[in-house]
């Protein structure tokens, strides 16, 4: 299996709610592609507000996903691609494509094909990113920056 491929964004603003936008639009382009995707959070933390994002932050678009560990009442083969949570509970099933928004780097980073990784200008943030990226380093991954000038 080859490695696991790690990208950071780095956005240009601190609003979290960019942060959350521009999360919204990498899981539906990664859907689009057909992809099964996971977005994790912090335990309390941003889950519920992207949640509704991901219902409003396009006209055009509907990105159909799922709470992991809520009830849904489609066979297996029929779940939404696209999984948001907040507890460590990950499964195989979730997908290839991980969408970090949690303050730390996966447990298991090798479980994933692509990891995408959203900085935003916000200091915390901004060390908790470094942070997360010495870890993929010291796992042998080698993460690329992609600096999102473009992006608020």
């Amino acid at each position: 299996m080859p490695a696991t491929q790690v990208d950071f964004y780095v956005l240009a603003g601190s609003d979290p709610a960019n942060r959350l936008r521009f999360a919204c639009r990498l899981v539906e382009k990664a859907w689009l592609k057909r992809h099964r995707v996971r977005v994790q959070f912090d335990a309390g933390g941003e889950l519920e507000a992207f949640d509704q994002m991901l219902w409003t932050f396009s006209d055009r678009s509907f990105v159909p996903h799922r709470r992991a560990g809520a009830a849904d009442d489609a066979p297996a083969p029929a779940l939404p691609p696209v999984v948001i949570a907040d507890g460590d509970d990950a499964d195989p099933a979730d997908g290839d494509v991980l969408v970090n928004l949690a303050s730390v780097a996966p447990a298991s980073p090798d479980a994933w094909a692509r990891i995408a990784e959203i900085v935003d200008a916000d200091g915390g943030r901004r060390n908790l990113g470094r942070e997360r990226y010495r870890a993929y380093r010291e796992r042998g991954l080698a993460p690329a920056t992609h600096e999102m000038r473009g992006e608020p």
